[in-house]
């Protein structure tokens, strides 16, 4: 993969926590324009993946490339504009409780630009409309639905057109259509914006839906990586009894 394609690189990155050693020398590329799926085991360091690739943790030896920049030894200050390149979705959509959905999708725009209140409006209500939820501005988070409020937290994580959009579990606790229909928001936000989605799961009937590339997580690595077919036809005891779902294997039970 070139320099040119590749958005994202992490180059054998460590990350420890206390005597638990989470990632051992993590090598992973990540294409633009594209939907990368990182799959995995529970707990076993996608989250702290993701964290790294937007700087809220700094691995202990090894180097995080966002479009070419190490941002490891950038300080909080500098890191600020690369994080406004990134967007991200929370498993749980993480809105403010106490401001209606138009307010929270207004938030990182009324934080982060210098628009005037009618075109932060413009945008919000272009945000909401993106994800299916036009002339619901005025609603309280409470009053939505859980798969409601994950399309708001998209609309948010959108507001300020970033290059790469994260997303954390976007189908964890939604029911079958539902997911599905988050599924398709996915693939239509790439399309549509053309941004580079990163999507953290262990869904893998939508990983397969949505993934132009899957990489498999396991043991602090990235042991495996493909196209949804190569993942599906792969020799790897692993990464067969992840994806069909067994219980024996060499992945042990906790």
């Amino acid at each position: 993969m070139t320099a040119m394609q590749s958005i994202i690189e992490l180059k054998d990155v460590h990350k420890g926590f206390g005597h638990q050693q989470v990632l051992r020398g993590l090598n992973l590329s990540l294409e633009r324009d594209r939907v990368s799926v990182i799959i995995g085991g529970s707990g076993g360091g996608k989250s702290v993946l993701l964290k790294h690739i937007i700087g809220l943790f700094k691995p202990d030896k090894g180097e995080v490339m966002v479009e070419g920049q190490n941002i490891v030894p950038l300080t909080e200050r500098q890191m600020t504009p690369v994080r406004r390149e990134f967007g991200l979705l929370f498993q749980e959509g993480a809105l403010f409780d106490s401001m209606t959905v138009a307010e929270n999708v207004a938030f990182p725009l009324r934080e982060h630009t210098k628009k005037n209140m009618r075109e932060i409006m413009e945008i919000v209500e272009h945000k909401l409309t993106s994800v299916g939820l036009s002339g619901v501005g005025y609603k309280m988070p409470s009053e939505l639905s859980g798969g409601m409020r994950k399309r708001v937290g998209l609309a948010r994580a959108l507001a300020l057109d970033p290059k790469i959009v994260l997303f954390d579990e976007p189908t964890s606790g939604l029911d079958p259509v539902m997911a599905a229909a988050i599924n398709e928001l996915i693939l239509s936000t790439q399309n549509d914006f053309n941004t580079t989605c990163v999507v953290i799961s262990h869904d893998i009937a939508a990983t397969m839906f949505i993934a132009h590339t899957i990489f498999m997580l396991y043991k602090g690595q990235i042991i495996a990586q493909g196209t949804p077919e190569e993942i599906k036809n792969s020799d790897d005891p692993v990464v067969r009894q992840f994806i069909r779902g067994e219980a024996k294997g060499p992945i042990k039970i906790a």
